[in-house]
């Protein structure tokens, strides 16, 4: 399916209205409510996965704020939202002053959202389709991981591929609701910041949402 789908980004624009987020009001993004209707994309393109792109994550909202309140974390650095979703999380690092930044998610269908959202707050950001977590890191300076640690198989690839990163001189920071598959052995909280979160059965629910730095065991601390 070609992520540049314009029906997607039509569906995208006719049934997520956009708003403000919580916790995150200086961000927009479109999101889904209970009329939109999202199993209507697989009649679009034939494909349906998890939407996880139109609902907000409560470590992707801990990320934006963390970015937004400080800007320097990213300022003039090249940085991928890696798992980028709505693109949350790369928004805050483009408005906060980032040089570059590029979203990458498997989903064709969050790069439709990536590009709108990025349009609807004015800042420039490059989707990137694919999964890149067997690969080598590109050339960035910061890697900001949203809650990508909900699955052990998925948390012991992320892990694996941010450990690659750390080989290549990346600094990588994470946002995720204390989730069990997180390393805990390889973080070191940053900032904690209360609010929502999707939770089971597409539940809104209200949990503490930690930043870490992702470090080498034993690293002194920054």
């Amino acid at each position: 399916m070609d992520p540049s789908s314009p029906a997607i980004e039509k569906f995208i624009l006719a049934n997520l209205p956009i708003a403000p987020v919580p916790t995150v009001p200086e961000i927009r993004l479109h999101r889904a409510g209970p009329r939109s209707g999202l199993w209507r994309l697989a009649g679009i393109d034939g494909a349906f996965g998890s939407p996880y792109w139109a609902y907000v994550w409560g470590g992707g909202l801990a990320l934006a704020r963390h970015v937004l309140d400080r800007p320097e974390t990213v300022a003039g650095l090249r940085v991928l939202d890696l798992g980028a979703g709505s693109g949350i999380v790369g928004i805050a690092a483009a408005l906060a002053g980032a040089r570059q930044v590029v979203a990458a998610d498997t989903d064709p269908h969050a790069m439709a959202a990536i590009r709108l959202n990025a349009a609807a707050n004015g800042v420039s950001i490059a989707p990137l389709h694919g999964d890149l977590l067997d690969g080598s890191p590109p050339a960035v300076d910061l890697v900001l991981v949203g809650d990508l640690f909900y699955d052990p198989h998925l948390a012991r690839r992320v892990t694996s591929f941010l450990e690659r990163c750390l080989d290549e001189k990346i600094d990588i920071l994470i946002g995720d609701p204390f989730r069990a598959h997180l390393p805990r052995d390889r973080l070191r909280l940053v900032a904690e910041y209360p609010g929502a979160d999707f939770g089971e059965g597409g539940r809104i629910v209200e949990r503490p949402n930690g930043v870490f730095r992702f470090e080498r065991p034993g690293e002194p601390s920054r």
